[in-house]
């Protein structure tokens, strides 16, 4: 077997290099105790609990899955975990996800649909007698309860097991009660349907109705006995679910919470870390937002800041947030920066983009922030000293921090895998160790500033290679809203350095609409998330080429998966003077079959506003298309539905035009397996090969 054969199987054995890297950590509050979680090794895939001394850098396994679960051929996957895990993109199993009391001493999660707990100081761990399947257990700040859903419903038990209530079920088979809805988890980051008081003696609840909400229905061709899987998708243009928000407790009524949902019908978050609950709401077209104050005994709110915009107000992780002596933590767009404001004052310097809300410490605010778009770091502010970087400059970092201590963690430019600091009250540092296999191929990557726009590029070629040697290019962009492709960070570039050892210089573009480059580039794509987009790649590419040398531009080929997808296909159905051949997986084809948040973000309501979404829309350009295309689509997906590419698969016969269509039965979004995303990609490089180097591609005329 070759290095680059050894190499592949790695990379998807390991989960992307996943297996084995700390995650989800949680500082107690007395800053002495660090938990997260970390699979066992670098080749095993179930999740355990663990935690760290902060003052010694001791860890110690809090819990095993293995000496929970059933035998393995006993256990079973509730949907609710399959679908956490598919809106959080995570391939590991076992705890996947956990939740402290307010001193982190208890840590309450899920095993096979299971309450489960453990104490962490003394690493004494039940399974509790509940309603099953259970899913999203948290406990009160006091440590004595537990809130969970079950089928709709939410319930509490005691800390003992003992208990078991409903504290408030559904009214129909429509509305369920602590569970997030759809745009909520795939379009806002919010997972959680239900917060704790700080006194432990209510919390609020999300209700859910999604009687309204268009139903839709996945099916799995590979298998027709199975019935349609129905899910309510929202979407663009059509009616969301009806969402509102209730104070509950097992002694008293229910009180609503009150605002105005028929023009604030998003819940984006809520914050209830002190006395008064805050939540985050935002209307239909998200060019207003506002965080509401409500009080506890009535259910009333008060407006306590407002963001509009023109074009849309940004959701940022971490907004609302408090500090210890109440003063208000949010973000606001100013001078083409995204600051912080603490009390409505920005406190962030111009130029620096803050990113994520990471959490507060006493005074003290903490912030992901970038001033070069290719590298975050972590940040605080405090009002004795303002703001300043706590990480290095170079590399990609996050954070977490409790009780004067800082676990700062992230990928660096020029090592692989993962660092974990943490450095406690006295300044002393410990590190929490990375299980993750050391990859077979190392990147060899150039960082690149080309053209006009200062597009941000990254091309990585064979090992060995230089600029001497002509090579067919391959494009590898995302390039779309939330995710950046292009940064500094050694690891981002093994996949690319794969396909480059097949052969190709692979050229990876962020342009116009990617984070990082200030509230002006991100909106540039607003009304037309296609052309501005696509030129970018092309200027990208011509400017790449022009700089570095070595790249073929008579053999271009682009690859993509979901907003990469999209762009795959658009490039070689609009340009197909730059672009030779195309593999589109998950495209968005038809923009109206995406959900209302999203959509609706970068095109606005297609009632007002429908020539954005023809000019968006890959089905008029079918029967333009002139070069190889290849569509990749998993059955399962209920994020970028399989009819987007089935849509595109029609239009195309329809014009008489051949492409390939390779269709993945009962795959969602996120392709799980790893026999199919080995072959997946080795029929990709197949495909372009063919496209590229087995003979000159056709002309766009023929």
């Amino acid at each position: 077997m070759s290095a680059t054969d050894a190499f592949l199987d790695q990379y998807l054995r390991t989960h992307r290099f996943q297996l084995g890297v700390p995650s989800s950590f949680t500082v107690s509050p007395d800053g002495e105790r660090v938990v997260f979680l970390r699979t066992r090794s670098g080749g095993d895939p179930l999740s355990c609990l663990w935690t760290l001394s902060a003052g010694t850098g001791e860890e110690q396994l809090v819990v095993d899955p293995d000496d929970i679960l059933p035998p393995a051929e006993d256990r079973g996957a509730s949907s609710a975990d399959a679908w956490l895990r598919e809106r959080t993109r995570q391939r590991a199993h076992g705890i996947t996800a956990y939740a402290t009391d307010a001193v982190v001493d208890l840590a309450v999660f899920c095993l096979d649909g299971r309450v489960c707990t453990a104490r962490l100081g003394t690493r004494q761990v039940r399974t509790l007698e509940t309603a099953r399947p259970a899913f999203d257990p948290r406990p009160s700040p006091d440590g004595t309860r537990i809130a969970y859903v079950h089928a709709g419903s939410l319930r509490t038990v005691g800390v003992d097991g003992r208990g078991d209530s409903l504290v408030v079920a559904p009214e129909g088979e429509n509305v369920t009660y602590g569970v997030a809805e759809h745009v909520a988890a795939e379009s806002m980051e919010r997972l959680r349907g239900f917060w704790w008081s700080p006194d432990s003696r209510r919390l609020m609840v999300a209700r859910v109705d999604t009687t309204s909400v268009e139903r839709w229905y996945l099916s799995d061709p590979a298998r027709p006995a199975t019935p349609p899987r129905q899910v309510a998708y929202p979407a663009a243009g059509t009616a969301n679910a009806d969402v509102s928000l209730w104070l509950v407790s097992p002694d008293e009524d229910a009180v609503a919470v009150e605002w105005d949902r028929k023009a604030f019908e998003y819940v984006v978050e809520v914050n209830w870390s002190l006395d008064e609950p805050l939540v985050l709401v935002q209307d239909r077209t998200q060019r207003r937002m506002r965080v509401l104050a409500v009080a506890p005994a009535t259910g009333r709110t008060r407006v306590v800041r407002e963001e509009t915009d023109p074009c849309w107000v940004t959701v940022v992780k971490g907004v609302p947030a408090v500090t210890a002596s109440g003063r208000l933590v949010t973000v606001t767009d100013q001078e083409d920066s995204r600051r912080l404001l603490v009390d409505g004052e920005a406190v962030t310097p111009p130029g620096l983009q803050v990113r994520e809300v990471v959490g507060t410490d006493g005074e003290t605010v903490f912030v992901r922030a970038s001033r070069e778009p290719t590298r975050t770091g972590l940040w605080s502010w405090d009002p004795s000293y303002g703001a300043r970087q706590e990480t290095r400059a170079a590399g990609v970092w996050n954070g977490r921090v409790g009780g004067g201590t800082v676990v700062s963690y992230g990928r660096a430019p020029d090592r692989d895998g993962w660092e974990v600091t943490v450095r406690d009250r006295s300044r002393a540092t410990s590190r929490v160790r990375s299980l993750a296999e050391r990859p077979l191929l190392k990147p060899n990557v150039q960082l690149l500033r080309v053209g006009q726009r200062k597009l941000r590029v990254a091309v990585v070629r064979p090992a060995g290679s230089d600029t001497d040697q002509l090579l067919p290019v391959l494009m590898d962009p995302y390039a779309g809203p939330y995710l950046q492709r292009v940064t500094e960070e050694q690891d981002g570039y093994l996949l690319p350095q794969w396909l480059a050892e097949q052969g190709f210089a692979v050229v990876i573009i962020d342009g116009r609409g990617t984070p990082g480059r200030g509230p002006g580039w991100e909106r540039t794509i607003r009304g037309d998330i296609a052309t501005p987009v696509l030129q970018d790649q092309v200027d990208g590419l011509q400017a790449t080429a022009a700089a570095v040398g070595g790249l073929d531009l008579t053999r271009v080929g682009i690859r993509g998966w979901s907003f990469g997808g999209f762009l795959a296909a658009l490039a070689v159905l609009r340009r197909p003077d730059v672009f030779h051949a195309a593999v589109a997986g998950a495209p968005v084809t038809d923009q109206t079959l995406y959900d209302t948040h999203w959509r609706e973000r970068h095109l606005g309501h297609p009632a007002d506003e429908p020539d954005n979404y023809v000019r968006s829309s890959l089905i008029k350009d079918a029967a333009h298309l002139t070069r190889p295309l290849m569509l990749i689509h998993g059955t399962a997906d209920d994020n970028v539905v399989s009819a987007h590419t089935f849509r595109l698969s029609e239009a195309l016969l329809r014009a008489g035009r051949p492409h390939t269509f390779l269709p993945l039965p009962g795959a969602a979004h996120m392709v799980a397996d790893h026999e199919v995303q080995r072959n997946m990609l080795l029929l990709q490089v197949a495909f372009l090969k063919d496209a590229l180097c087995g003979s000159r591609p056709p002309t766009p005329s023929s």
